[in-house]
């Protein structure tokens, strides 16, 4: 079998990155044949109302290598990425890892949160952490949304990575008959021994990526954050953060009793999680398709406090392995029980852990190829 694997070769360290890479070398490893394809062609100097269009111009940059990719069995791609082959003969399976309408529809305005975080961003603004309270405009985000819905008609699959990504798809008129829920997976090191006994005096922990611009800052919830981690000032904190934002992340640090860790990579978080072991990991996020952080961390052992996004609402149970929260101040109210109750959060931590086990990569490929092997043995 021979897979056309589609995807931007820009090294970003995000979530798509690493999942791609993760797929592609384990798939290889089951003797499939995968031929990587990158867009070589940007347009440069573009206005940033234009960039959407931009970034799905590039990717109709890959029909000058149409022979190769129409040589293999399955070209397979993240949301749009395949768009210049959904007129060929060949399946197209497309990985949708997240929804671009999702990230729209949970994000807001900064004037319509809830005061207590709006005035977070006021603060931000008024110290120079952020230029601006709102991107300046929506037009490209709404540009992809609309070109995901595009493809999401006419690809022969769908690989949706939760419930809520499913959800998005079947609420735009996607059929739900093409959509196959497939869990996302952590990398093997991740499901390394752990020897580090739990911790009697716990810590905050934060994971993820936060971004940089005013929409992707409210994506990921950064005035949630800040307002829980302001709340126990005598409570030691440890964030493990990917921006770019060198004053937020300096701002960040001023946070009392707070450590921050920028950029680190990927292989070595779980060391840096170590003696965190038994603390408890707030997860802020106004919307994730999947959540890879959040399977990280209850992976080493750290109680999930997570809203309701990606893939917790499958696999958090309130009060057995973590906590689903509707509102910072219920976030408050479990991190404070938590905090007080020794045997519960260890119990808890632990039962985390076991929960991470559903997510090993080989169960991932194991679905994937029965995904595969129906594609062909259709046609």
């Amino acid at each position: 079998m021979k897979v056309a694997f589609i995807y931007n070769n820009k090294k970003a360290g995000t979530g798509a990155h690493f999942i791609n890479d993760l797929i592609s070398s384990k798939l290889e490893k089951r003797g499939i044949d995968v031929q990587n394809f990158y867009p070589n062609f940007l347009l440069t100097d573009t206005p940033v109302h234009f960039k959407g269009m931009n970034n799905i111009m590039f990717f109709y940059s890959l029909l000058e290598k149409r022979e190769k990719v129409l040589r293999c069995d399955i070209i397979q791609g993240t949301t749009y990425t395949p768009l210049a082959f959904l007129r060929f003969s060949k399946p197209v399976v497309s990985h949708f890892g997240s929804t671009t309408i999702g990230f729209l529809r949970a994000v807001p305005k900064t004037g319509l949160l809830s005061n207590c975080c709006s005035e977070i961003f006021y603060r931000l603004k008024k110290e120079n952490i952020i230029s601006d309270l709102n991107i300046k405009t929506r037009r490209p985000l709404n540009d992809i949304a609309t070109i995901e819905q595009y493809a999401a008609e006419r690809v022969d699959h769908i690989i949706a990575t939760s419930e809520i990504v499913k959800n998005d798809l079947t609420g735009v008129g996607i059929s739900p008959d093409k959509i196959h829920v497939i869990h996302n997976a952590i990398e093997d090191y991740w499901y390394d021994p752990v020897e580090t006994e739990l911790s009697a005096n716990p810590a905050l922990v934060f994971l993820g990526r936060i971004g940089g611009d005013p929409f992707t800052l409210k994506l990921k919830g950064i005035d949630r954050l800040i307002w829980l981690f302001e709340k126990f000032p005598d409570i030691a904190k440890f964030s493990i953060v990917m921006s770019k934002n060198k004053a937020l992340l300096s701002w960040l640090r001023r946070i009392p009793l707070h450590i921050v860790t920028a950029n680190a990579k990927k292989e070595n978080i779980p060391a840096l999680l170590k003696c965190y072991a038994g603390g408890v990991a707030v997860f802020t996020s106004r919307y994730e398709g999947f959540s890879l952080s959040l399977v990280e961390a209850m992976s080493q052992r750290l109680v999930p406090v997570s809203f309701a996004v990606g893939v917790a609402p499958e696999i958090i149970r309130n009060g057995e392995n973590g906590f689903i929260v509707q509102t910072i101040e219920e976030a408050k109210e479990k991190i404070d029980l938590l905090l007080g109750d020794t045997a519960l959060r260890h119990k808890l931590s632990l039962e985390a852990q076991k929960t991470a086990g559903q997510f090993r990569s080989n169960i991932l490929i194991d679905k994937i190829m029965i995904l595969y092997s129906r594609i062909l043995a259709g046609r």
